[in-house]
C-alpha cells in the first residue's frame, strides 16, 4: 500500500514539475480553451454560451503564452518570465480574461436590458437582499411562495444561509451594472484568496517546510504548490464559468481556503472566523467547519475555532429565525431536502440522484447512504483526528466529494469544492506536517496517519 502511494506521489511530482511546471500549465489552458469553445457552441444555457465565447479567447491566449514560455525556457532557463513570476502573471491574466471579464461583460449587458445574462441564483440572491432590506429577513414564507405564479415559485426560494443576502444588498440600493451580485461575488472571492496567499507566504520561518534544500528552493516549491492551488480555485473552467454566470459558490470556497491557510499558519481563531463567514453564506462550509474544529481540538484550540465557526452562522441565523421561523425552515431545510412547493433544478446524474429517481423509495435510500457516509467520516475523525492543515483539507475534500456524489439533488458545478480543496492541500504543507507529502492523490493515504 505504501509502495503504491509512493509511486502515485512520484508520478504526480513528475507531472507537476515537468518543464518547471509549464507542461501542466499548458495542458490546463489548452484543455480549458477546448472546453470553453465547446460550451460556446453547444450549451443550452445562454449565460454559459456567452461565457464560452469570451473565455475561449482568454484560454487560447494563455496557452500561447505558455508555449512562448516553454520556448524561452530552452534558451534562458533562469529568466523570470519562465519561472514562478511569469507563471503567476499568466494565471492572473487567465482569471481576469476568463472569469472577471465575462462577469463585467454580462453584468453590463444585463443592466442594458438583456435578460439572458444571469443564472437564476443571481436573481435569487438579489431578491433576498431586497427582502432583507425591507422586511428584515431574506426569506419568503410558504404562503407567500404559494401565492406566486407557478413559473416564479422557484425564484421565490432562497436556499442559502442569511449572510448570502449581503451580496444582494447593492442591487437593492442601486440598479446598475456594478451592483450585479456577481461583481460582489468576484470582489469577495479575490479578497479572500489574496488574504489566503498572504497568510501562507507570511507564515513564520519555523512553520515553513523542512528541507535540506536552500531557502530559495524551499520557497520556490512552496510558491509552486500555492500557485497550483490558486489555479484550481480560479482558472479551472468549473470555477471561472461558475463565477461568470452564477458565482455564489466562489466566495464560500475562497473563505474555506482562507480558513485552511490560516490553520496552516497557526492562527486557529482567525481560521474559525473565516470558515464561520463561509458558513453564514452556505451550508457547504459547515462540514469544513466541523473538521476544522476537530483539528483545533488537537491543538488545544477547539474553543477558539468553534467561536467563529459556529458563532458567526448562528448569529446570522438568529434575526431570520426571530422575524419568520417558518420562512427560514421552508427555504433552508424543506426546499433543499426536496419537500418544498417546487423541485430543486439541481439534477446532475450522480449516484445519489440516480438512486433517488430510479429505485423504489430511492430518496430514502440515497439519504441513508449519505448519513452512513457522514457517520463513517465522524468515526474516522474520532479515531484519528487531523493534526495538520493538510490532513484537514484532504478529509474535507474527499468528504465533500462523497457527499456530492450521494446527495439526491446536486449539481456538477459543486465539484469545484473537492477539486479546489484537494489541490490546495499541498500548499498547506509545513514543517510540522512530517507525515504528509505534497500530492493530492497521495495525501489521502497519508492523512489517515496524521
Amino acid at each position: 500500500m505504501a509502495d503504491d502511494q509512493t509511486a502515485r506521489h512520484r508520478r504526480w511530482r513528475t507531472l507537476d514539475t515537468a518543464a518547471g511546471g509549464l507542461a501542466l500549465d499548458l495542458g490546463l489552458y489548452a484543455v480549458s480553451a477546448i472546453f470553453a469553445a465547446i460550451t460556446a457552441v453547444t450549451s443550452t444555457l445562454l449565460p454559459h454560451r456567452a461565457w464560452g465565447t469570451v473565455a475561449a479567447v482568454g484560454y487560447l491566449v494563455a496557452t500561447l503564452a505558455v508555449v512562448v514560455q516553454l520556448s524561452l525556457r530552452r534558451r534562458t532557463p533562469a529568466s523570470r518570465l519562465v519561472g514562478l513570476p511569469g507563471r503567476w502573471a499568466v494565471t492572473g491574466f487567465t482569471w481576469a480574461s476568463t472569469a472577471l471579464l465575462p462577469v463585467l461583460w454580462q453584468s453590463i449587458e444585463r443592466s442594458a436590458g438583456r435578460t439572458d445574462r444571469a443564472q437564476e441564483e443571481v436573481l435569487v440572491v438579489e431578491h433576498s437582499g431586497a427582502r432583507l432590506l425591507e422586511h428584515g429577513t431574506p426569506y419568503l414564507g410558504p404562503d407567500a411562495i404559494a401565492a406566486l405564479p407557478p413559473g416564479e415559485q422557484l425564484l421565490g426560494y432562497t436556499p442559502y444561509q442569511p449572510g448570502m443576502a449581503m451580496f444582494g444588498l447593492p442591487r437593492a440600493l442601486v440598479d446598475a451594472w456594478w451592483t450585479d451580485a456577481r461583481v460582489w461575488f468576484a470582489v469577495g472571492t479575490a479578497l479572500a484568496l489574496a488574504l489566503a496567499v498572504a497568510a501562507l507566504r507570511g507564515a513564520p520561518a519555523s512553520a515553513r517546510p523542512a528541507s535540506p534544500a536552500t531557502p530559495a528552493d524551499t520557497d520556490d516549491r512552496r510558491d509552486a504548490a500555492l500557485l497550483r492551488g490558486v489555479q484550481a480555485a480560479t482558472v479551472l473552467p468549473i470555477c471561472a464559468l461558475t463565477l461568470a454566470t452564477g458565482g455564489d459558490d466562489l466566495p464560500v470556497l475562497a473563505l474555506c481556503l482562507l480558513a485552511l491557510a490560516l490553520a496552516a499558519a497557526g492562527r486557529p481563531g482567525r481560521a474559525g472566523l473565516a470558515v464561520g463567514l463561509a458558513g453564514a453564506l452556505k451550508l457547504f462550509a459547515w462540514p469544513v467547519a466541523l473538521v476544522l474544529i476537530v483539528w483545533g481540538l488537537t491543538r488545544r484550540a477547539g474553543g477558539r475555532v468553534a467561536a467563529g465557526a459556529i458563532g458567526l452562522p448562528v448569529a446570522a441565523l438568529l434575526p431570520a429565525l426571530l422575524v419568520d421561523r417558518d420562512a427560514l425552515t421552508e427555504n433552508v431545510l424543506r426546499f433543499p431536502l426536496g419537500h418544498g412547493l417546487v423541485t430543486s433544478p439541481a439534477q446532475s446524474p450522480f449516484p445519489g440522484y440516480l438512486i433517488a429517481n430510479a429505485l423504489p423509495a430511492g430518496r430514502l435510500i440515497a439519504a441513508a447512504l449519505l448519513v452512513a457516509a457522514g457517520l463513517a467520516i465522524a468515526v474516522r475523525l474520532a479515531r484519528r483526528p487531523p493534526r495538520t492543515a493538510v490532513a484537514t483539507a484532504v478529509i474535507c475534500g474527499y468528504g465533500l466529494l462523497v457527499a456530492i456524489a450521494l446527495m439526491p439533488s446536486t449539481r456538477f458545478g459543486y465539484l469545484l469544492y473537492p477539486l479546489a480543496l484537494l489541490t490546495w492541500a499541498p500548499a498547506l504543507h509545513r514543517e510540522a506536517d512530517t507525515s504528509t507529502v505534497a500530492m493530492p492523490g497521495h495525501l489521502a493515504g497519508r492523512a489517515s496517519s496524521a
